[in-house]
């Protein structure tokens, strides 16, 4: 939201307005290097992120999430939440219209919404839990819930609610939900979003064009977006993404490698971007009493665990695998995240203090760990080898053990592992997501460490149907410093999102949850 100034101010604010909106040139294309593709680009079916973060693309939601964080208003121009917090009305804009040029209407919210929250199509279904029914009233949207739900107006803003044509998917051909989907998007889908899907080669290459019925408007006054066309290649391997951007081939490529950042920074024709994030790179500890093959647990002792963290130089880490791109953690949770709490980095570098806790603990004489890494994956390997000469003076015997993805996974949700590395980004903007993965027993036992507190689980349960929010707030106060002090993570560092941009494309955003927003990119050339 922008702040409002003094009304002495307002000449030159005006004249300031108008350059600004002078400088911006409708029209032309970006060419955008992604590393992977997207299989469906369906609110409800987008599970991986090279379909989620392209889903408000196409798709947009009731309310929005603003640049610092907040809520703001999206398709719904306004909202109301009850005072007993289980009913949440919404008034929609008048004249929306979908990119076909078909009204957009209450029964499409409807239809939209009772679809994301079926709980026999995709995998987000459980956002919207505490929702008893969805009606509409001409533009009166009514949304009852079966309980107080404090992240619901968050949902609201997430990809998941994406509001779609009810007539136009109803008519795709399929006799089931996800048969119809299938159709809908091959045909070319009729949209709410900025953009509309003009072409699909599957692995290769797709095409965004602008919806010329988007509701929202650019800084000229006009409906957004500011491109024609956004034109995305598939290009897996990093050094050909950098390559074709610095050819002039494409005008921005993702997921830069860090090791590259500084020298992108240092080419005169680019932008290096590092957008702030929600992505957390951590290490879940095996908490359990006993291992899997029954033997004694010594990372059961928070004193063990506690000592591990301080026996780790963060910064070394950070300049290692992030090239001084990253920052320590000082929650569960990334800073970016809405009720972080976290003063500090967490367990500074202390390896005097990691040796008197290891004594405490009874283990002075040293232990052996494995580290379970993926195979293939360069930061891993730096990961283990810093790790290993780090802890080696404590007596601790680090040994690795590689592994695939769908094997790391199977040995989180099995216990069979000691450390395993991992990382997280959020898709929602609310802490309840990321903590009930990390922390909460009952959900993945607290990302598969087998870690149970009490109190934390009762604080987190009363959390999700805390409508105070200052009470809420506390509550997550209280819930991370638990985590700090039980320590079932090796928590490690937090980084930004990687985009390298031509210097002839303004206003490109990657948001902190991931989403590639083209909205309001342009191009100054």
């Amino acid at each position: 939201m922008k702040p409002i100034l003094p009304i002495l101010l307002g000449t030159t604010l005006g004249l300031l307005a108008a350059t600004s909106a002078f400088a911006i040139e409708r029209g032309g294309a970006m060419t955008f290097a992604r590393y992977d593709d997207s299989t469906v680009i369906d609110p409800v079916y987008a599970d991986r992120n090279p379909d989620l973060w392209m889903v408000n693309g196409l798709y947009e939601t009731l309310l929005r999430n603003g640049p610092d964080g907040s809520i703001v208003p999206g398709l719904a121009e306004a909202h109301e939440v009850s005072a007993d917090g289980k009913t949440i009305t919404l008034t929609l804009r008048s004249g929306l219209k979908f990119s076909d040029g078909s009204d957009l209407t209450g029964a499409d919210v409807v239809f939209s919404l009772d679809r994301a929250r079926n709980a026999e199509l995709g995998p987000w279904a459980g956002l919207l839990g505490a929702v008893d029914a969805v009606t509409a009233d001409g533009n009166k949207i009514t949304v009852s819930l079966k309980n107080p739900d404090p992240t619901i107006i968050s949902i609201l803003a997430t990809f998941n609610t994406g509001i779609m044509p009810k007539a136009a998917f109803e008519k795709a051909a399929g006799a089931t939900d996800q048969e119809k989907a299938r159709a809908f998007f091959s045909a070319g889908p009729v949209t709410s979003g900025p953009f509309v899907m003009k072409s699909h080669v599957q692995g290769s290459s797709m095409s965004f064009g602008r919806n010329p019925n988007y509701w929202r408007q650019g800084e000229d006054g006009k409906p957004l977006p500011y491109l024609d066309r956004v034109e995305f290649l598939v290009i897996p391997d990093d050094a050909t993404r950098i390559l074709k951007l610095q050819a002039g081939e494409v005008d921005a490529a993702e997921f830069i490698p860090f090791a590259r950042v500084g020298e992108l920074g240092a080419d005169p024709n680019l932008k290096m971007e590092l957008f702030p994030s929600t992505r957390i790179v951590y290490a879940p500890i095996n908490t359990r009493e006993a291992k899997k093959d029954g033997a004694k647990n010594p990372l059961a002792d928070v004193k063990v665990r506690q000592a591990l963290n301080y026996a780790t130089d963060k910064s070394v880490l950070i300049k290692l695998v992030t090239f001084d791109t990253g920052k320590p953690m000082t929650s569960l949770m990334s800073a970016a995240t809405q009720l972080h709490y976290g003063p500090e980095p967490l367990y500074p570098y202390d390896p005097e203090k990691a040796k008197q806790l290891l004594s405490e603990a009874g283990l002075s004489g040293g232990f052996e760990v494995n580290l379970t890494t993926l195979a293939g994956s360069a930061d891993d390997a730096t990961l283990f080898t810093a790790l290993q000469q780090m802890w080696a003076p404590l007596g601790v015997n680090l040994k690795v053990e590689q592994v695939d993805n769908p094997t790391r996974g199977e040995k989180n949700r099995s216990g069979d592992f000691d450390i395993h590395t991992y990382g997280w980004a959020n898709d929602v903007n609310d802490p309840a997501q990321v903590t009930g993965w990390l922390g909460y027993y009952k959900q993945r036992q607290a990302v598969g460490t087998g870690w149970n507190n009490q109190e934390f689980n009762t604080l987190f349960e009363a959390s999700n149907v805390e409508t105070d929010p200052a009470k809420r707030k506390d509550e997550y106060k209280r819930m991370q410093e638990i985590y700090a002090a039980e320590a079932p993570l090796l928590f490690l560092f937090e980084t930004p999102f990687a985009v390298a941009v031509s210097k002839s494309i303004e206003g490109y955003v990657q948001t902190p949850l991931g989403a590639n927003d083209f909205s309001e990119a342009w191009r100054a050339d």
